[in-house]
């Protein structure tokens, strides 16, 4: 099964560069193998990622989520980014929201051409 997520930085605030871009791809790469999921697209803009993930019928989206907001926003607070720490206080990096949707109305590579032409920050 296929699910198309989107996680929002807390307070919409403009945070992510390419460098923690780069980073949060093998935390949720991992985070994926994991739960037995494979991670299949990742982007994202300055304020908010786009993942795609093929995951097996016995896990539930919203543990997948939780976890992978969980382990992403631990690590990255963590390395103490300049970007983050100034725009950002407390220990969250994500909005407790998400969007979650099916994959079955269009195709896979649809909804990775659409992952894909974000606008990635320099």
């Amino acid at each position: 099964m296929h699910v198309h997520l989107v996680f929002v930085t807390k307070y919409r605030r403009e945070v992510f560069n390419k460098e923690i871009l780069d980073e949060l791809l093998p935390i949720f790469s991992s985070v994926c193998r994991d739960f037995e999921a494979e991670l299949i697209e990742f982007d994202g803009e300055d304020d908010h990622v786009h993942l795609l993930i093929n995951y097996p019928p016995k896990v539930a989206v919203s543990k997948l989520v939780n976890s992978l907001k969980g382990v992403s926003s631990h690590l990255i607070r963590k390395k103490n980014y300049p970007n983050i720490h100034s725009k950002l206080w407390g220990n969250a990096l994500w909005s407790p929201s998400y969007f979650s949707g099916s994959c079955g109305g269009a195709s896979i590579a649809t909804i990775r051409q659409y992952i894909e032409q974000q606008q990635t920050p320099d």
